[in-house]
């Protein structure tokens, strides 16, 4: 496809997997507050195990045109709502078998298969790779991982065959309490869609983004940003998840001993104040050569404040050609810190470097091909010139042991509030609803805070020309979470789960 509009198909790509999460919560929900847990499981693995594996067998754009990438998304919007189904089933599930006092304890094993699922896929992808090189793995070596994902389906399906429905359910049915339209219940009720605000509004978006910019933004980080090569970066944060996977079990097994609240709200705190400072430390000992640059000749960009504009562009269809758009998209895309100054006498955006300026120029111009040859050349001569490294991070530079100390760091404040977080919905909520009113939220708040991170991380930057201002995002909803969940949510590791 052309560019654009395989720009466009890859972010809905990306996008319908999470966008489809809540509406297949209510779906799934509905049918596990119905006809049972055991069973909205084998449907979900079913739907998800089956998209997954048709993925790796899309004919190409060359063979069928358009029909594939709209194949492809409808696979992925598959697989959003098999998920928005399986993770709440899921935790409900092993909460409903779990011993009074150990809840948490044992609904962190759940969560923690997310850490395995990403060391597992990378232990498939990682030696494929290097075995098959690059250019094969890209033309067809990709779809290995999907087809041969089928074998983990029929595990999975032999699996829950043989599991029992949860004794909670049972004895709910035999009692005859099940919900007769727990869709009904859950919303027409004021009292359970209070409680559905509280846990996605107040509790889970800080839970959502601090996971996401541990295990994936920190990636971007390195590579984009600090320019880490790719394998290098993966392998760092594949340590760190090695050895921040246990702790999902020791602070569930904390929240059910000290309370689920207590444990979750430290770990907002503690995302809200360390995540800018770790990801400051991450620069220092992964590209000290760029430290160094930034501190010694500081990026300004001078421009009249009309002649700039915020580059969100989701779908790759907005055009940005002033004079400053130009400038910042050029910086943007080196991943380089830069401030604004404001110069309503600017006619055309200027750039300086140290005690360089450097002119930029309009794309809509008429020369703007023979511009952008000399914008280009004066930009790269004055970053050499300030020993802006425009490469890869030096390899002895990199401190990988640190580095993936800070990480271990970042990854334990996700294993500090999943476990708790998640376990706190879950009771919240009676048995006859609590399939549908406990994943409703949770994928909302994944879909809608965790999701968008990506995307509206790197808009701040672009607004603002530091590569930290992205992290405000995830700081700030982890310090408002914090202060709504201590005013709103309430305690639920005593709670009787078997009620209603």
């Amino acid at each position: 496809m052309n560019p654009t509009a395989g720009f466009i198909f890859t972010l809905l790509g990306f996008a319908a997997g999470f966008m489809l999460r809540p509406f297949g919560a209510i779906i799934f929900g509905r049918l596990g507050d119905l006809v049972g847990r055991k069973y909205t499981f084998l449907v979900t693995i079913m739907l998800m195990g089956l998209s997954t594996f048709v993925i790796g067998l899309l004919p190409a754009y060359a063979t069928i045109g358009m029909a594939a990438p709209v194949a492809f998304i409808a696979m992925r919007m598959l697989q959003g709502l098999a998920l928005g189904g399986e993770f709440g089933g899921a935790m409900i599930y092993v909460a409903e078998h779990a011993p009074p006092g150990k809840r948490a304890a044992w609904t962190a094993w759940v969560i923690l298969t997310a850490a395995l699922g990403f060391l597992l896929a990378v232990a498939v992808i990682i030696p494929l790779r290097l075995s098959i090189g690059t250019d094969a793995f890209t033309l067809w070596g990709w779809r290995i991982p999907f087809v041969i994902s089928i074998v983990l389906l029929g595990i999975s399906l032999w699996i829950r065959l043989r599991l029992d429905e949860s004794p909670e359910f049972n004895r709910m049915k035999a009692e005859g309490r099940a919900s007769k339209a727990p869709l009904s219940e859950t919303f027409k009720n004021w009292s359970n869609v209070k409680l559905i605000l509280v846990g996605a509004l107040c509790i889970l978006p800080a839970q959502a983004v601090i996971w996401y910019t541990g295990q994936f933004y920190s990636l971007f980080f390195l590579t984009k940003v600090l320019r880490v090569e790719n394998l290098t970066a993966n392998y760092m944060l594949i340590a760190a998840t090695i050895i921040t996977t246990p702790l999902y079990v020791v602070f569930g097994s904390l929240s059910d001993k000290i309370g689920r609240r207590r444990v979750y709200v430290t770990g907002y705190l503690l995302a809200a104040l360390l995540t800018i400072p770790i990801f400051k430390g991450i620069t220092h000992y992964a590209n000290p050569a760029l430290e160094r640059a930034q501190l010694a000749a500081p990026i300004t960009i001078i421009a009249a404040p009309d002649d700039c504009s915020v580059q969100f562009n989701p779908l790759g269809t907005s055009k940005f050609t002033s004079s400053c758009d130009v400038v910042t998209d050029a910086l943007a895309k080196l991943g380089l810190n830069y401030g604004t100054e404001n110069s309503a006498s600017a006619l055309v955006a200027q750039v300086r470097i140290g005690d360089r300026l450097i002119r930029g120029y309009a794309a809509s111009s008429t020369d703007a091909t023979a511009e952008k040859g000399r914008f280009d050349a004066e930009l790269k001569a004055a970053l050499n010139d300030n020993k802006y490294p425009l490469g890869a991070a030096a390899s002895e530079d990199i401190n990988a042991p640190v580095i993936v100390l800070l990480l271990s760091i970042l990854l334990s404040f996700g294993t500090i509030t999943f476990a708790p977080t998640t376990t706190s919905l879950l009771e919240m909520f009676p048995s006859r609803i609590r399939y549908t009113a406990m994943s409703f939220p949770y994928h909302m708040s994944a879909a809608w805070f965790g999701g968008f991170l990506p995307a509206t991380a790197f808009a701040i930057v672009a607004a603002t020309g530091s590569i930290y201002s992205g992290l405000y995002y995830p700081v700030c909803i982890s310090a408002a979470c914090m202060v709504l969940s201590l005013i709103f949510a309430r305690e639920t590791k005593d709670v009787d789960i078997s009620r209603g």
